[in-house]
């Protein structure tokens, strides 16, 4: 399978621009899990993530744990969007409102462009599933380095939900609009989008 986003960059039946199928990236964000990660760490939020892309025929091309913190975040997601072979980021965990929930933070400080209309399709689409508690949610997305990121809770359900009823079908379509002007010309880098 090819990592040249040209080869994979096409128009769906509307004419729309689509990279299809999608690389992704997964960040999941949690100290516990972090703490006692082996080869094999527990991690159900990303592999809910991970089967929702591959039953839709896209490839999870890195997965990625670290502890609830800033820095560690934020470098992780920075580190897969410069990457040229990731389309799409999606981390778990750190949404709530807790003191170390910065997962929202982490990831936004790196935004170019928000997506605000996610999270509040999101929460709608949570409170039919749990009602009041969606307003804790603070999923979050926008486009960093010129690809979409996602950040969700980490529970399996929001997880799912997420990804099923907003991500997957859309992303290969945000993931073309967000690279169309680097069609024809050398892929950009990190180091364009330096701070």
């Amino acid at each position: 399978m090819t990592t040249d986003r040209a080869d994979r960059r096409s128009t769906d039946d509307h004419g729309h621009d689509i990279i299809d199928p999608l690389y992704v990236g997964i960040v999941t964000v949690s100290s516990s899990r972090a703490a006692e990660a082996g080869d094999d760490p527990d991690d159900p939020g990303g592999d809910t993530i991970q089967a929702c892309f591959e039953d839709a025929g896209h490839e999870v091309r890195e997965r990625v744990l670290v502890r609830d913190d800033y820095s560690a975040i934020r470098t992780a997601v920075r580190s897969l969007v410069a990457r040229q072979d990731i389309d799409v980021v999606c981390t778990t965990g750190g949404t709530g409102v807790t003191a170390d929930d910065v997962s929202p933070e982490a990831t936004s400080s790196l935004f170019e462009r928000e997506l605000p209309g996610f999270g509040e399709l999101f929460r709608s689409l949570s409170w039919d599933e749990v009602g009041t508690r969606a307003m804790a949610s603070r999923a979050t997305a926008g486009i960093a380095v010129d690809t979409p990121v996602f950040c969700l809770p980490g529970s399996t359900g929001a997880c799912s939900t997420a990804c099923e009823e907003l991500i997957v079908p859309e992303t290969p379509h945000l993931a073309g609009l967000a690279t169309r002007h680097r069609e024809g010309t050398t892929e950009q880098t990190l180091d364009d989008y330096e701070d």
